[in-house]
């Protein structure tokens, strides 16, 4: 199964390190983080997830639950805790779901068959309150992933959802914004009171319009 941005995620009830948990439920009306480690006991891993446990305020500040999920057993995520807390210095603070069946992989199509039949791959799925798919991101095995990158897409999903704003490259929170093609350059003033800069008339910034 292939998701493309804006599908419905799939919901799923699973067994984790937290107990049983219904996604859907685990999310409540706030934002998701879903993302797929390859293997328990492995180096990059052991830093994605500790650096996760780290940014647990990050992540509480935008209201985004997260969930990690791999295809190892529910005892091997609790010994490998173990490991995570002590090498990283962290407390793991988020539920691991132990997919031994592969069902929440394959339903989120987490294995690819080019890098392996087994192991899920280094997947990311940011969920909207709306339970759409806003962000999909795949990493290769070797390559652990920039969780600050995943802090500023999510700072500019949560921004552009609710202002008629997109993000222009390399943006980061408190940035100047791109005014949205849509809105006619005459109704800029009325509706961004900060100003406004046309630089070119399909090219429009205005000042953060969600900062004081």
């Amino acid at each position: 199964m292939s998701i493309k941005l804006g599908d419905i995620a799939p919901n799923f009830t699973a067994m984790t390190t937290e107990g049983e948990i219904n996604f859907y439920d685990y999310l409540g009306d706030g934002w998701g983080l879903l993302f797929s480690h390859p293997a328990d006991f492995t180096p990059v891993c052991t830093t994605e997830l500790g650096r996760t446990a780290q940014l647990k305020n990050e992540f509480d500040k935008r209201n985004v639950k997260v969930m990690a999920i791999s295809v190892d057993s529910l005892e091997d995520h609790k010994n490998w805790i173990k490991d995570i807390n002590e090498t990283q210095n962290t407390t793991v603070n988020f539920p691991i779901i132990a997919d031994e069946n592969q069902r929440v992989a394959n339903l989120y199509g987490m294995i690819h068959p080019n890098a392996s039949d087994t192991a899920t791959v280094r997947s990311v799925f940011v969920i909207g309150p709306d339970k759409k798919v806003k962000l999909t991101l795949t990493y290769p095995a070797a390559t652990g992933r920039n969780f600050n990158e995943i802090l500023r897409v999510i700072d500019s999903l949560q921004l552009t959802a609710y202002h008629s704003v997109a993000t222009p490259a390399d943006w980061k929170e408190g940035e100047d914004c791109v005014v949205v093609p849509s809105i006619p350059t005459e109704e800029i003033a009325a509706k961004f009171p900060k100003g406004y800069k046309v630089i070119k008339p399909y090219l429009r910034m205005t000042p953060q319009p969600d900062k004081v």
